[in-house]
């Protein structure tokens, strides 16, 4: 029986705090029914966190991870605030009898530092750990709010899902593009947020630096036909989606999912064409959202899934890009049922 690596441990102890997808909660518990190194781990985990299911749960603050990391910052300088002070005291006395006693004292205020400084070390990796995982699980609430708002919409209006009209050559890439004609296939999901069927926030991964929340009153949203840019929105949505009789989604099974690595930088200005040709880094990269580990995919049931690939469970299928297309100008469209793509 092999030892459990690091990674396996990492995942049974998010599995036991709840911080584990689908895919990865399954993973854990075929580990644990097959290893018992794994069982035994798993066992002491429950039994260690068992006090915490008789507490009341609180709202956490948003500033929890900042005002941890302020207070491992201030435990590391006083760390070195006292090395410093020894060091002075010590220069300070007269080196006369029993020398090694310098030697001796600098070695132990040394090692104290180097154990300060990987404990430091080690929160930051386990505060940073568990600020990732609540931003994914938080970007997968979002993605189901949205899901949820569609299918509102539907209900609404007969059955008919938020869509605008537009050409076949359509600029599907001009996200922020305010003229009257529908460019930029965003628009259908700014309808969610300009008739209130869904939060602006909802469409900002926290996962990303690189979003901003939408804030309008009811005035100001009337003047916009499409998010101000693309600083608002920082998912990518699939090109086309229809429903059958009954309302219910059939949208080629992929909605949509975390920004797409092949439209993260688009031209400012609208007038200049769009002109990508994919290379090797293209083609292997996850969604900058969650610092390329993967993507939350929303499908059209209202299931999200966290992939570590830019393929599901469902198809060898690229998610971001289409079949036999190496340069996008910002227009193309599926050839096949089979060809789930999600942009800009």
């Amino acid at each position: 029986m092999r030892s459990l690596h690091n990674q396996q441990k990492q995942l049974l102890i998010d599995y036991c705090i709840g911080l584990t997808s689908r895919e990865e909660a399954a993973e854990a518990e075929t580990l644990i029914s097959s290893n018992e190194e794994a069982a035994e781990l798993h066992a002491k985990l429950k039994s260690a966190f068992a006090p915490l299911e008789s507490l009341e749960p609180e709202p956490c603050p948003d500033d929890l991870a900042d005002r941890t990391i302020m207070q491992l910052n201030n435990l590391r300088e006083s760390s070195q605030q006292q090395l410093k002070q020894l060091l002075s005291a010590e220069k300070t006395r007269e080196v006369a009898t029993k020398s090694w006693l310098w030697g001796k004292r600098l070695a132990i205020a040394a090692v104290l530092l180097v154990v300060g400084a990987v404990s430091v070390n080690a929160y930051f990796l386990v505060v940073n750990h568990v600020r990732h995982k609540s931003w994914r699980q938080q970007c997968a609430m979002q993605l189901q709010h949205i899901w949820k708002a569609i299918n509102h919409y539907s209900s609404d209006y007969n059955g008919i899902l938020p869509a605008v009209a537009v050409t076949a050559d359509a600029p599907w890439w001009k996200v922020g593009y305010q003229g009257k004609e529908n460019y930029s296939n965003t628009r259908p999901m700014w309808l969610l947020a300009k008739l209130d069927y869904s939060k602006p926030a909802d469409f900002v991964c926290p996962g990303t630096s690189r979003g901003k929340t939408l804030q309008f009153d009811t005035l100001q949203v009337q003047n916009y036909n499409d998010f101000p840019s693309r600083d608002y929105i920082t998912y990518s949505f699939q090109i086309n989606c229809r429903t059958n009789p009954s309302g219910k989604l059939i949208c080629r099974k992929v909605l949509m999912a975390d920004l797409s690595p092949l439209f993260e930088s688009l031209p400012d200005d609208y007038s200049k064409p769009l002109k990508l040709r994919l290379n090797k880094d293209l083609l292997t990269l996850n969604s900058i959202n969650h610092k390329r580990h993967g993507q939350n995919v929303l499908f059209a049931d209202g299931r999200v899934d966290f992939v570590k690939t830019r393929h599901t469970n469902l198809s060898e299928d690229d998610i971001f890009t289409l079949h036999d297309t190496d340069i996008y100008q910002g227009s193309e469209a599926p050839s096949r049922e089979t060809d789930f793509f999600l942009a800009p």
